[in-house]
């Protein structure tokens, strides 16, 4: 992928009708995609919800390039880095007609977010894509496993592209000054992820990823290739608990970052870690079954957090 930004003799830049429909594409797809992180947004001020829709709309888009198991690998990775190509060109001021990139570039511009970042979180959703053609779409019935991490530190470098990465893109939206606010959104991205990783075990499975580290699944006499069609939750029980200890020790670091980001943001921030938190807990009050169905916060669960949130940014 493209890491070099091409010089343009000028900038065009897009008229506030463009830029407003960009940014209500963003939020639509963010409203109907992003089931936890759109509860927190709401109670951003408006300039940076729409910046945080429009990130979360364009890591989206990477995701659902490296998602389409009707598509060969080999083309997965060519539509990831035709798209990180127009990225740039839009960033460097080349007209662009899309409206996640209208938006995108305009949330680049207005909050200073890193290129690199952006780079980062495609080359994270790329290791998400098997390393040969045919290999994904039939993983549970061939049993053929295309990601595999085999220890927690390799993982770390996948969690740190799609997760901590996003965590330092949010506090550059929310606001900070102190540099240590840095180190705790990379962890606090990390307790996310692994908590994604703990809900969505048995359907990454079947996609072939597997994201628990190989040596804590031989610590508990387990094989990967069980993941996809398992259903018996007690044997994977301690395993997953291990994980969501795990977890819990990266969430400590969210509730340490809350007094460093800008004031308008924290109650964003307080509503999105009391979600994950609370889907965290969730799975482990149900003895961690996320063998026979997806666990997941109800609506209501939802909204009564973020009544939470607003009261918090009206104190």
């Amino acid at each position: 992928m493209s890491t070099v930004l091409q010089q343009m003799p000028a900038r065009t830049e897009p008229s506030a009708s463009q830029l407003a429909m960009a940014y209500s594409v963003c939020r639509g797809i963010t409203r109907s995609r992003a089931k936890n992180f759109y509860y927190a947004f709401l109670v951003l001020p408006r300039q940076k919800r729409q910046a945080l829709c429009a990130v979360y709309a364009f890591m989206r888009r990477c995701d659902d390039i490296a998602d389409d198991v009707s598509v060969a690998p080999r083309e997965r990775r060519e539509k990831l880095a035709g798209w990180m190509d127009s990225l740039h060109r839009a960033l460097s001021g080349e007209p662009t007609d899309d409206p996640i990139l209208l938006a995108l570039t305009d949330a680049q511009q207005r909050f200073n977010i890193q290129v690199g970042w952006l780079d980062q979180l495609a080359y994270g959703t790329e290791m998400d894509v098997a390393d040969w053609d045919g290999a994904e779409g039939n993983a549970a019935t061939s049993g053929a496993l295309t990601v595999t991490y085999r220890t927690f530190e390799d993982l770390r470098v996948y969690c740190y592209r799609v997760a901590s990465v996003v965590g330092l893109v949010c506090i550059r939206i929310f606001g900070y000054r102190d540099p240590a606010a840095e180190s705790l959104a990379e962890r606090c991205g990390l307790a996310f992820q692994l908590t994604n990783i703990i809900r969505d075990v048995k359907e990454d499975a079947a996609m072939g990823r597997v994201y628990l580290p190989q040596e804590d699944l031989e610590r508990f006499g387990i094989a990967a290739s069980e993941l996809a069609t398992a259903t018996d939750s007690a044997r994977y029980r301690p395993l997953l608990a291990t994980e969501a200890d795990r977890a819990r020790e990266y969430y400590q670091a969210g509730a340490e970052l809350i007094p460093y980001i800008d004031e308008d943001s924290q109650p964003a921030l307080w509503v999105l870690l009391t979600i994950y938190r609370q889907l965290l807990e969730k799975i482990a009050g149900r003895e961690f079954d996320v063998f026979t169905g997806k666990i997941s916060l109800s609506t209501s669960e939802k909204l009564a957090i973020l009544g939470k949130g607003f009261l918090k940014r009206l104190a």
